[in-house]
């Protein structure tokens, strides 16, 4: 795309003489690409980290063998060990503890438990590696010693010893040297002490094996429990866990740059008008239409990559700032904790720049076009840039963008990402906006006989009718940011109504108590004495245990949390999405069976319905003493907004006959009618204070304040798409600013006449607010309807495809009417501004041009 010398002046002088209005334009751009590829680069950063730190602890081995409940029975052990295919096994306990330094500051720490004599031929970053001050020479086998990776370093400085916490219990451990492994805070100590201080005697996390090249992996004669897994199988469920929520936030970052679009189309469309005689003198001497496009793109093309530029540097720096303060979490949760350093990738820029100019190079088509039909004589003379009706044409591609929508809706997921219901929801509001002309001539049309006695009002209304394809132009922007502010106001409004119905059905006590190490898994649980002491206070009318751990039912997928907890066989819990099943009196093979409920994220991952036998928990976790006998059937699906990957819920006596497992992670406490909260908290914290445990080995909240905080939350992860949405509906009306300036230019003339035929100046500034009225009352009207239909997308779709969630269709329909009438009265004051200047003095001088 050549310009000469003398055109690229032209413009220059332009741009020189409004910076404001230029400066907008780039700015829109610039947030776009910044916010996407901010996002971007964050969520790789934190991935990358991730993944360092799993292949650090995870080694290099052939294969890991590991048991679905994660606690493999240590004979297992020998009997891969002494395999003649198995060249090396070296085994490892792996747990969660809390890690406390100081008196009040805790973090979350992974005790790794290895056997140095194997370890170093495996995972050499988890060789231990004494102190130069260490004398004993067997310092690696002493039950005390602890080695300290580097992020583990920081947290406790240069101490000599540490204290941890294993789920209510609590270590003093010696620091006898480090380890060189990468990633979050890990401890590396004795495998066979680790299992003493974690109370897993005779169990281990995994076992890692290199084998002989010629072995037959089903040769290891492993049970049904266990598991193979190569190293970079966890890698791949750490990227496939959190792609959807990457991908959506990714578009929803980019819908700044989406408007943007709308926002360089105003710009332009106004700095077109603003030029149209200099434009029309250009034609008269030469220049042609396409030279003209040519101009108008290559501006367009020059505010994208300006915007695009300062947007790859403002997007680096926003990254780099949220990963020092808030780590690569990004609300999310899948890598809470995660301080990545910056990866910068120069491809993700190029992609993201590519996408500024393409963006702003769309908003300049429309006035580049308008530019390109002009008629260089008229327009000389002032008679402004005309736009043609619109035909069947428009509704013929808006009825077949609508049908395409529908139709990908009904797409299955893509690699778990909803991109169906992303295209359809561009198609839908590109159809939208394709029929607002023949719409709008339509209301107009069914209008114009009422202001037959209003001479204001029906100029207003007939040359809205004539010019619709102008006006839909108009008011596109206003169109398209409205539908993605009412979608993501219901979407957002829908999923917090369901959270909220579903946290009091979940939450039936009034008090709850867990252990103080949060995010330990299994390893979180209350002492036995502390909920037996809790149980026996005077304000406690009973208390319900909860016991909840993972199971990896199948390697390619992310575990799913099993919650045991007391269920009633006569009523199910109140969250399914549809009645339950009767349960069967015996199984197939005349076992005793139980009734489990499983979440619509099990249903969807795993395949899982509603009837079938449960086998592969039975599998995972039958080792007490009804192992085998008692058999898991599936009764129903329940909404599960805390567990993404997957969960089943099963009665607590139960999970106790199959697993032996007396442990609990949980209790919610039920207080008398005449006991307070503020009492029962004081009472539990007296009795926690007689067994020894200080506030960090345990945390108590009551029910409402858990609901508050949970809501709390839920508005911090989504206060992003207010500030978007504000965005989205501020570049809207500067739209319709812009766009009304340039008619208005294009006019001067046509107020002039009206001016001389008898209209006063507030007549003129009546006409112009009344078109804006019309133009933004009928945007308003288009905008909520498109924006309910993509919020059907957003909730009966997107949602269920990307995160397994399911949610009532909840509308607030005063909030929905304040935000319209808002966006009406803002476009109507704007239009009203803008006019302003049309019926200034110069107006009515500027028809002497034409005698």
């Amino acid at each position: 795309m050549q310009i000469s010398p003398l055109l690229r002046q032209f413009s220059w002088q332009d741009w020189r003489h409004h910076p404001w209005r230029t400066g907008a334009a780039v700015l829109a751009v610039m947030l776009g690409v910044a916010l996407g590829l901010a996002v971007h680069l964050i969520n790789a950063s934190a991935l990358s980290e991730f993944s360092s730190a799993v292949r650090t602890i995870n080694g290099e081995p052939d294969v890991q063998v590991r048991w679905r409940n994660g606690l493999m029975p240590e004979a297992w052990y020998d009997h891969l060990a002494l395999n003649e295919g198995v060249k090396l096994a070296s085994p490892v306990l792996e747990q969660k503890v809390r890690g406390v330094a100081g008196e009040t500051s805790s973090a979350t720490v992974v005790l790794a438990g290895v056997d140095v004599l194997t370890i170093g031929q495996v995972a050499p970053q988890l060789m231990p590696r004494p102190d130069d001050t260490e004398s004993s020479r067997l310092v690696w086998f002493e039950p005390d010693a602890v080695f300290l990776n580097p992020a583990a370093r920081r947290l406790w400085g240069n101490a000599q010893h540490i204290t941890i916490d294993t789920g209510g219990q609590t270590h003093r451990l010696r620091v006898a040297g480090t380890v060189s492994a990468s990633g979050p805070p890990l401890i590396v100590m004795d495998v066979a002490a680790a299992q003493v201080i974690t109370t897993r005697q005779g169990y281990l996390s995994r076992v890692d094996l290199l084998l002989h090249q010629s072995l037959d992996e089903n040769a290891l004669g492993l049970p049904g429990n266990a598991w193979l897994e190569r190293p970079a199988q966890a890698d791949d469920r750490a990227q496939a866990l959190s792609r959807a929520y990457r991908v959506n936030l990714t578009v929803l970052a980019l819908v700044a740059l989406f408007t943007g679009a709308f926002l360089v189309f105003s710009v332009l469309s106004l700095s077109v008008a603003r030029r149209q005689q200099q434009f029309a003198l250009l034609g008269v001497l030469g220049l042609s239409a396409s030279e003209r496009m040519k101009v108008v793109l290559w501006e367009s093309a020059l505010l994208g990559l300006a915007g695009s530029a300062l947007g790859i540097a403002l997007g680096a720096a926003l990254s780099w700032m949220a990963l020092q303060w808030l780590g690569g979490d990004l609300g999310g949760g899948y890598f809470a904790g995660a301080a990545p350093p910056l990866q910068w990738h120069w491809d993700a820029a190029l992609v993201y720049a590519a996408l500024g100019t393409l963006a702003a190079l769309a908003g300049g088509w429309w006035p580049a076009r308008s530019m390109g039909q002009m008629a260089p004589a008229p327009a000389l003379k002032g008679l402004g840039l005309t736009g043609g009706s619109s035909g069947s044409g428009g509704l013929k591609l808006a009825l077949a963008a609508m049908i395409a929508a529908v139709a990908l809706t009904l797409l299955p997921p893509i690699a778990g990402m909803s991109l169906g219901a992303y295209v359809a929801i561009a198609l839908l509001l590109l159809g939208g906006i394709a029929a607002l002309p023949a719409l709008a001539g339509a209301l107009l049309r069914q209008l114009a006989p009422m202001v037959q006695q209003r001479p204001l009002l029906m100029l207003a209304v007939e040359r809205s009718r004539r010019l619709r394809a102008v006006a839909a132009v108009a008011t596109s922007g206003v169109v398209a940011s409205l539908a993605l502010s009412v979608a993501l106001t219901v979407m957002v409004g829908s999923f917090r109504t369901s959270v909220m119905q579903w946290l009091e059905e979940v939450l039936p006590a009034q008090l709850y108590a867990r252990s103080g190490g949060r995010g330990l898994g299994d390893g979180q649980v209350l002492p036995p004495a502390f909920i037996d002491a809790i149980a026996r206070l005077p304000q406690v009318d009973r208390v319900d245990g909860l016991r909840a751990l993972q199971l990896q039912l199948t390697p390619d997928l992310p575990p799913v949390t099993l919650i045991a907890r007391p269920l009633s066989p006569d009523k199910p819990p109140g969250t399914l999405v549809a009645p339950a099943l009767p349960r069967p009196e015996s199984g197939e093979d005349g076992a005793p069976v139980t009734a489990v409920f499983i979440s619509e994220s099990m249903r969807d991952l795993h395949g899982i319905k509603p009837g079938q036998w449960l086998s592969q928990v039975e599998t995972a976790i039958g080792r007490g003493k009804d192992a085998g006998r008692l058999r898991l059937y599936v009764a129903g699906v329940w909404r599960d907004y805390a567990r993404q990957n997957g969960s089943v819920l099963m009665d607590l006596d139960a999970y106790r006959h199959m697993t032996g497992d007396e442990s609990i992670n949980d209790i919610s406490i039920h207080l008398h009618p005449d006991a307070t909260v503020g009492e029962t908290t004081i009472a539990i914290e007296g009795a926690a204070a007689d067994l020894g445990l200080d506030k960090r080995q345990y945390e108590l909240a009551s029910a409402d304040t858990i609901r508050t905080t949970s809501l709390r939350i839920f508005d911090r992860s989504f206060a992003v798409t207010y500030w978007l949405q504000a965005v989205a509906i501020g570049i809207g009306l500067f739209g319709v600013a812009a766009s009304f300036s340039a008619q208005v230019l294009a006019r001067r003339r046509e107020f002039g006449l009206l001016a001389h035929l008898g209209l006063t100046r507030r007549d003129i500034l009546g006409v112009v607010a009344c078109e804006g009225l019309a133009w933004t009352s009928l945007g308003s009207i288009a905008g909520l309807l498109l924006g309910l239909a993509v919020s059907v997308i957003l909730v009966h779709v997107v949602n269920p495809q990307s995160f397994h969630w399911t949610m009532d269709l909840q509308i607030s329909w005063p909030r929905l009417w304040l935000l319209c009438m808002a966006v009406v009265v803002s476009g109507t004051v704007t239009a009203w501004l803008a006019g302003r200047s049309a019926a200034s003095r110069d107006a009515v001088q500027a028809v002497k041009e034409d005698w």
